[in-house]
């Protein structure tokens, strides 16, 4: 069994190819030797039936000529009434009666005999016919050999090399067929040896054929694309990761050359001041990164009903040293299934970056999504939406996907000086997205507006089939 398991393809499919041919032929040659063998057979017991037939016609007319049979393979038998042979062919001559059935009052009656008072071992053809002479019935028989089941050697010669010649044929070409389909595949697996690291943009070729394997390099081609498009961003990622990095470190080393190199002119808490600076921004790079690294692992999240006004406005009362004033406007009863540690970072996050780029105003909105199309499969119950608003400088349309990218810097006004590691806002695209939500840029008058839509809860049936009342949650507060 192994080593079947160890073929080819090929071969596989060129053995089953040849065992059907070989199993098909046998079947269409035993056929045809049986078709022949049937009408030979009949054709000799047509014959045998016209010696017979002669014999009983003489019999009838009182004129029995002699020789009674013309082949010297023929045997003839004249029986009258009382079942005495009165004549026979030289070869059954003083023999008993060749069989023991009659014509039993029909004209003519055959059957296979082996043996008994015919010449030889094998079977013979016997016909019996009725013969009426003098007002009695008298009986003619007449006998030859069977047919054998091959006919003849050179028939059966012939039906068997031509059913191995057409076994071999099929076999060949199963074998021609099965190499030129997967002559393709060979062609594919050779391309994607070809393909590494070095030479990422190179593709497969297609088949000219419109089949199952020309699928297969498509397939194969858009998993190339995407494996390509990961590793360059990767690469950028981590280009980008080491430069951030870079920036920090370099500045510890430049503080702590200076303090080395001049240590009259600095003391142990300035210097411990100026490099905690860098070592927080070092840490957050690092948290962020984590964090990242633990989204794209699909942990299991710890999924709960989450009120998002009450869960907003607990976010407010949390933020003490801010110097932007918050407008909001929080719709009760909205609410989400979803981790709250994350939903809270997620949230932590769109308010962080408000906050860098306001001007003076963030406003945040909390509500139901109405008026749109729905949505069985991404939101079977309804979307909740959180907007985030700032009155900065904006984002342009063409650049507001770049913001989400992993260490992404606009060359506006929004990056100048902004702080942040530049991690948060893919990493609340990340979250977004683990809870089967979107988050993305949409247009405002002023400023940037994020916004955040995630699937509505179900909401408990009560006993008489209504929904249960909504969940207390905090209206809209003064931050």
């Amino acid at each position: 069994m192994k080593a079947r398991q160890d073929w080819s393809i090929t071969t596989r499919i060129t053995v089953f190819a040849g065992a059907v041919a070989v199993l098909l032929s046998a079947m269409l040659g035993a056929a045809v030797m049986l078709a022949i063998h049937r009408y030979v057979t009949a054709d000799r017991m047509s014959e045998i039936a016209a010696d017979g037939g002669r014999v009983a016609h003489e019999v009838e007319h009182n004129d029995v000529s002699v020789p009674l049979v013309e082949h010297s393979d023929r045997n003839i038998q004249v029986v009258d009434p009382a079942g005495t042979v009165v004549a026979a062919s030289p070869r059954l001559r003083g023999k008993p009666v060749m069989a023991g059935f009659t014509a039993d009052g029909r004209t003519m009656s055959s059957r296979i005999v082996c043996g008994g008072g015919l010449p030889g071992h094998d079977c013979n053809i016997v016909v019996a016919q009725s013969a009426y002479r003098a007002g009695q019935d008298w009986t003619v028989y007449s006998s030859g050999p069977t047919i054998p089941p091959y006919v003849t050697p050179w028939l059966a010669a012939t039906v068997l090399g031509a059913a191995a010649l057409m076994a071999a044929a099929i076999t060949a070409l199963g074998h021609r067929i099965v190499t030129a389909a997967l002559k393709p595949v060979a062609a594919i697996r050779n391309e994607l040896d070809l393909i590494s690291e070095i030479c990422p943009d190179r593709r497969v070729p297609h088949p000219p054929s419109r089949d199952e394997i020309h699928d297969l390099a498509d397939s194969v081609n858009r998993t190339l694309a995407r494996l390509h498009a990961a590793m360059s961003q990767q690469r950028h990622f981590t280009s980008n990761a080491s430069h951030e990095l870079r920036t920090p470190i370099a500045a510890i080393r430049a503080e702590v050359e200076d303090a080395l190199y001049a240590p009259e002119e600095t003391t142990v808490s300035r210097l411990g001041t100026t490099v905690l600076g860098s070592v927080d921004r070092i840490e957050a790079i690092v948290g962020d990164l984590l964090t990242m690294a633990r989204m794209e692992a699909r942990q299991a999240l710890d999924s709960e009903p989450i009120d998002l006004a009450a869960f907003v406005s607990a976010e407010f009362r949390s933020r003490h040293d801010t110097h932007k004033e918050y407008v909001h406007a929080l719709e009760p009863g909205v609410v989400v299934a979803g981790d709250r540690a994350q939903l809270s970072r997620l949230l932590a996050n769109l308010l962080d970056n408000a906050e860098r780029h306001a001007a003076s105003t963030v406003t945040v909105r909390v509500c139901r999504e109405h008026g749109a199309k729905p949505n069985t499969l991404r939101f079977p119950h309804g979307v909740a939406r959180l907007e985030v608003l700032d009155d900065g400088a904006g984002i342009d349309v063409d650049k507001r996907e770049l913001v989400f990218q992993r260490f992404a810097r606009l060359d506006t006004a929004r990056d100048r000086g902004a702080g942040g590691t530049g991690l948060g806002l893919p990493i609340a695209r990340q979250i977004a997205q683990a809870h089967g939500g979107t988050l993305q840029i949409e247009d405002s008058f002023t400023g940037a507006r994020f916004v955040l839509c995630l699937p509505l809860a179900a909401m408990p049936q009560a006993a008489d089939g209504k929904a249960a009342s909504r969940p207390e949650g905090s209206a809209a507060q003064d931050a």
